[in-house]
């Protein structure tokens, strides 16, 4: 059906006259409602693909944080080992020259103790020589046997002699 409006000229001025299909005006209304409902539906298919999207990022971002904490935790580990091995090789090295030193001192302790007793054990033997040359030079009509017993410590020196007469 074809509606329109008739046209002429009223005071100088052109009036255009449009002619309209109902049918075109129908189809063309529509139209833009099929648009609109294609832009709806494209407007929730764009929302529902921008949800998944994001989802599909949070998944990569935790998967990634979970990576770097577990690549952290790893790294935290052998670090801490690696400092256990260090202090227990520095305390075996410490134990070690404390042995060694402990070593050392009683080494040279036993040596001053020794010197110390060599030493003592000469003027005990000087003394047993003085009294034997002593005694050969004088001549005792009983001819007596000197015994003599003489005890070492490390803080002194016991020496006893007896004249034995046969």
């Amino acid at each position: 059906m074809w509606t329109g409006l008739t046209g002429g000229m009223k005071d100088g001025h052109v009036i255009q006259i449009i002619i309209e299909n109902k049918e075109e005006v129908t189809m063309k209304k529509m139209k833009e409602q099929q648009k609109k409902k294609e832009k709806t539906k494209n407007g929730r298919r764009v929302i529902a693909a921008k949800k998944i999207q994001a989802w599909w990022r949070g998944t990569l971002v935790r998967r990634t944080l979970l990576h770097a904490a577990l690549s952290t935790w790893i790294i935290q580990s052998w670090w801490r080992l690696t400092k256990d091995r260090l202090l227990q090789k520095k305390r075996r090295a410490a134990l070690s020259d404390y042995a060694l030193r402990e070593r050392a001192v009683v080494k040279l302790q036993s040596l001053v103790r020794m010197w110390r007793i060599h030493w003592r054990y000469c003027q005990v033997l000087n003394a047993i020589y003085v009294i034997q040359c002593h005694w050969q030079c004088h001549n005792c009509q009983t001819c007596a046997l000197l015994r003599g017993h003489c005890v070492v410590t490390a803080t002194h020196l016991q020496f006893h002699i007896e004249i034995i007469n046969p």
